[in-house]
């Protein structure tokens, strides 16, 4: 039995118009919306490498996306031999999302 995605969850939001990827924690569903403290997909390994080397980055941000532009919603989670993303966090940087997402 699949688990519900609730508030706290780690996920991966699939947008469209324009197509975008997000991953973070959710804060709250509604029938307006999602959202979400994360950062562009596109911008994890930047985030990551900014984190490992104690370098300043601008990534984890407050996200509103209304429901017309949700496309699917993920949980963050492993797939066989490939980690979540919240545990390639954990791995690359020593330091729990929790901790990094300021919760």
């Amino acid at each position: 039995m699949t688990k519900k995605i609730e508030p706290g969850d780690p996920v991966v939001i699939v947008l469209h118009t324009p197509r975008e990827k997000c991953w973070g924690i959710l804060d709250e569903i509604s029938t307006a919306g999602v959202f979400l403290r994360g950062l562009d997909l596109n911008s994890f390994d930047d985030w990551l490498r900014s984190i490992v080397h104690d370098e300043p980055f601008i990534g984890l941000i407050d996200l509103f996306f209304p429901t017309w532009r949700i496309e699917r919603i993920n949980r963050d989670e492993s797939s066989g031999a490939i980690p979540s993303l919240c545990e390639q966090v954990e791995k690359r940087t020593g330091q729990s999302v929790t901790a990094l997402f300021g919760r």
